[in-house]
């Protein structure tokens, strides 16, 4: 199966042309005749005549040999007519606009599966059904609209939905961004994301290939092949950035009425995501100017200078920069006044630095200059400037422009004014340029940027776990959840520290043994799942006496078949859990524990095994993180001891495909130490 037919035809063949162009065969003809493809074009309708200035034919027979043909008929009409270009017009692409396929019904279902069965027969390569089309810089067979301006060292994107890649399409032209081509695959009967990603990771070229990947998914069908494409590309060069919808249970059900998608539940696309090197995205905005951010040169550190015309907008962001772990830092008081002189009275020079509302394009570039020059703290320049009426944009635009283009620092601007200054935006846009036009949005795409980490596909930290005695241990265990005794040999195996505990249905042995590690000391109820919730968990426990009562009292709960006993330790709860997603693997969850995990859902989630760069950047990306680094004068827990029990726990996951589920919760933590309290493992052979 080749791509040429569809990435340059020689020749394209329109079933179901019309003169109305708000209709998908009339729309994609306006689209051809329209762009750039310059080559052999023929139509057919069955009223022949002449459609939008080209004679159609009435029927495929009578059309010549061609390469590419686009099918905007009734679904009912598409197996034969595809069969009759397949096999008796050479046709080896195929653009299939038709729906009334599997995303409507199982008779659909079937008729899709004939449709592949001839065109894999035929050793052909289709899109769709149901989707919108393909366009590159060779033709723009796609019946939606606008079509942006092309380039080769455009963005590539691919979508499950033909309206959601129209719509991020047009996102991302407001914002000046240039496309190379774009995929709407639809049901993706036969090419779906996979394939696309496995093409452009063979056929990619350092030289000459586009860097940045977008993509709109609804289903990830082969994980494993997702990941292997994905990842490879990105560790030739390119940048992905990634929507997965479908993952709440209401998106999955809009998703299937949509595409037949099945969803994949959210930790597990995270994680995929996370182990690939893929920016996650949530809306089609954010994809857009994550995009416009990967278009500018590499920002090689957190520290941001701030040129603005105005103070508000140079607040907000600095603010939402903050929040992204971006800082804007003070220029020295020195440096400071120097600039100053340049400025007119009235500037602030602090960082950020602002020229006030009549500052010219000269004092813009004059504090870029400075920046570059002696600023020595900073990795990138944010410069805000609009037109509040008293300044010359379109000079101001023009310095603007040079600078972007000869500053060795990354420079992204913020040109807030789409109306009163549209013209001379469209101007600076043209030449090249992206514009974030609201300053929020691209805080937000920046820290995205600058938190990537880079793929770890198929790395295993090398640090020493016991895969031998974790297999044996597993072998000799049975279904459900396993005994606490076991649990400690299984953590032992993978070095995870563990406090000191018994457990046991004696109380004179649970006595004598509180008696050694010295009270105060816990003691809880062994047997059943959720022990707070039966008042099985006593803490403070401070003296023989208690334990007597307490340990007879928990013995006499329903389920309970023995109680352990722990030292009092105190310290932050922190949380770390794993569960076996079918065609994923283990998706391993942190975060911290109690209230964090239950009610405010403060998770990260990577796909085992992970290395310690992904494990980081899982701790690093909850919001509960500036806890585990240490805030307003509290000391900060040992996170590099969090990170390296995520990655054990991990490697002994990889190796451990019997286990399904697993819950530390706590982990106790402070500065020096962390510590596994309490936890349940559930084994399915």
């Amino acid at each position: 199966m080749s791509y040429n037919q569809l990435i340059n035809p020689k020749s394209i063949v329109i079933v179901g042309a019309s003169d109305n162009i708000l209709k998908p065969g009339g729309s994609v003809l306006h689209n051809i005749i329209n762009g750039t493809f310059e080559k052999e074009l023929y139509i057919v309708n069955s009223k022949g005549g002449i459609i939008q200035g080209i004679k159609a034919y009435t029927k495929v027979e009578d059309i010549p040999q061609a390469d590419l043909a686009i099918i905007s008929i009734p679904a009912n009409q598409c197996i034969e007519t595809v069969d009759y270009l397949a096999n008796k017009k050479g046709v080896k692409a195929f653009i299939v606009f038709s729906a009334g396929f599997s995303e409507e019904s199982e008779e659909g279902a079937i008729r899709e599966k004939q449709l592949i069965e001839i065109v894999n027969k035929a050793g052909a390569i289709m899109i769709g059904p149901n989707c919108s089309g393909f366009f590159n810089t060779n033709h723009q067979s796609i019946f939606t609209r606008p079509i942006p301006s092309l380039d080769t060292n455009g963005v590539d994107i691919i979508s499950s939905s033909g309206g959601t890649i129209t719509y991020i399409i047009e996102s991302a032209m407001r914002i000046g961004l240039r496309f190379n081509s774009a995929w709407s695959i639809g049901n993706a009967a036969q090419i779906g994301i996979e394939d696309i990603l496995e093409y452009l990771d063979k056929e990619f070229d350092p030289e000459t290939s586009p860097k940045i990947k977008l993509l709109y998914l609804e289903k990830i069908s082969n994980p494993d092949r997702f990941l292997l494409h994905s990842s490879s590309l990105i560790n030739k060069g390119c940048k992905i950035a990634a929507i997965k919808s479908g993952s709440s249970t209401s998106g999955s059900r809009a998703a299937s009425s949509h595409t037949g998608a099945i969803a994949s539940s959210d930790s597990a696309v995270e994680a995929l995501f996370r182990k690939a090197g893929i920016i996650r995205c949530y809306s089609r905005e954010e994809l857009a100017n994550v995009a416009a951010v990967l278009t500018l040169k590499k920002i090689n550190g957190r520290n941001l200078a701030i040129i603005t015309q105005a103070g508000g907008p140079a607040v907000i962001l600095t603010d939402a920069l903050s929040k992204g772990n971006i800082d804007v830092p003070e220029l020295d008081k020195d440096l400071a006044a120097e600039l100053k002189k340049h400025l007119l009275p009235g500037a602030a020079v602090s960082n950020p630095i602002d020229i006030i509302g009549t500052g010219t394009g000269e004092h813009m570039a004059t504090c870029i200059d400075f920046c570059e020059t002696y600023f020595k703290e900073i990795n990138g320049i944010a410069v805000i400037y609009g037109n509040p009426g008293v300044s010359n944009v379109a000079e101001a635009y023009n310095m603007l422009d040079k600078k972007i283009k000869t500053s060795k620092l990354p420079i992204y601007p913020i040109l807030p004014s789409v109306i009163a200054a549209s013209e001379e935006m469209e101007t600076f846009v043209k030449k090249g340029h992206v514009n974030f036009t609201d300053e929020y949005a691209l805080a937000n795409a920046l820290s995205k940027v600058v938190s990537w980490t880079p793929p770890s596909v198929g790395k295993i930290e090398d640090i020493s776990v016991d895969i031998p005695r974790i297999r044996t241990i597993i072998s000799n265990s049975a279904d459900g959840y396993i005994d606490s005794e076991t649990v400690k040999q299984l953590f032992d195996a993978a070095g995870i520290p563990q406090v000191q505990e018994i457990v046991t249905a004696n109380r004179d042995e649970a006595i004598v043994f509180a008696d050694k590690i010295g009270y105060p000391i816990v003691a809880k109820c062994v047997g059943p799942i959720h022990k707070s919730d039966v008042g099985g968990v006593v803490l403070n426990i401070h003296s023989a006496n208690h334990l007597s009562i307490e340990f007879d009292r928990l013995m006499k709960i329903t389920d309970t078949t023995a109680v352990m006993v722990q030292p009092m330790l105190s310290g932050q709860e922190l949380f770390i859990g794993a569960k076996y997603e079918p065609t994923y693997g283990h998706i391993v969850l942190c975060g911290l524990g109690g209230i964090f995990v239950e009610i405010l859902k403060d998770v990260a989630s990577g796909l085992a095994p992970l290395s310690f760069d992904e494990a980081s950047s899982m701790v690093q990306s909850l919001k509960a993180y500036k806890i585990i680094k240490g805030t307003r004068g509290q000391k900060g827990l040992n996170e590099k001891l969090f990170v390296e029990i995520i990655v054990r726990l991990s490697i002994m996951l990889r190796f451990a495909p019997e286990i399904k589920e697993m819950d530390i919760n706590p982990l106790l933590a402070n500065e020096e130490r962390v510590i596994a309290v309490d936890a349940r493992i559930r084994i399915e052979k």
